[in-house]
């Protein structure tokens, strides 16, 4: 179980040290990078997205992720792989398909300039939930959210790993238990996957709550 454990931390330190030595080299691609136009975003945002994630990307529905803050890089990757079928959802499949590659870049530029208005934590779920996020479970071999997702949540947009700080309880609890069953599959290498696989019900739970309360 140890070795386990070592090896998953390995592997995160890898990526975290993969993400890091390549930062010049994606900071010049993605100023070459198509870029989308806010403006146009927030028009078609008005007409397209404000029925379930709100005019500022903050929804109310607590199943329906925030967008407002979210990483453009993430939110492009999320609409093109709806767009594509590579991740599945009824609602949304329907509505990527109605947008063009430029409609996507657009979206993502506005809704990653608005502000997210967080949201409060049940304080002893939290607390369970901030252990498995910042140390992890070396028993069962979950390393911490903090090795990709950062100590404030707030992710990595040149890796494509999503703002969590202040995301819904609700939608987050059930990515996890998607990415878990495999019914969500969209992770590159697996990564979320592996992850989820090891956590249990009271764990997502708690991981869940604790990150719906970063930043407040």
């Amino acid at each position: 179980m140890k070795n386990n454990w070592l090896k998953t931390i390995s592997a995160v330190v890898l990526v975290a040290g993969g993400v890091s030595g390549t930062v010049a080299a994606n900071t010049a691609a993605k100023a070459t990078a198509p870029v989308g136009d806010a403006k146009a975003g927030e028009e078609k945002a008005g007409t397209i997205c404000i029925a379930c994630h709100g005019p500022l990307g903050n929804s109310v529905n607590p199943v329906w992720p925030k967008l407002a803050g979210q990483h453009p890089e993430y939110i492009y990757k999320q609409l093109m792989d709806f767009k594509s079928g590579a991740r599945q959802n009824v609602l949304m499949t329907t509505q990527a398909a109605a947008l063009t590659d430029q409609d996507v870049l657009n979206a993502a530029a506005y809704f990653s300039q608005q502000k997210q208005d967080g949201g409060a934590a049940d304080p002893t779920l939290a607390k369970q939930g901030e252990v498995l996020y910042r140390g992890g479970n070396p028993e069962t071999g979950v390393p911490a959210c903090s090795g990709c997702h950062g100590p404030a949540g707030l992710g990595a947009g040149l890796a494509k790993f999503p703002r969590i700080s202040g995301q819904h309880a609700d939608y987050v609890s059930q990515t996890l238990g998607m990415f878990r069953s495999g019914t969500r599959a969209n992770d590159p290498n697996g990564m979320m996957r592996g992850v989820a696989a090891r956590l249990t019900d009271q764990e997502i739970a708690a991981v869940a709550q604790y990150v719906q309360g970063l930043g407040q």
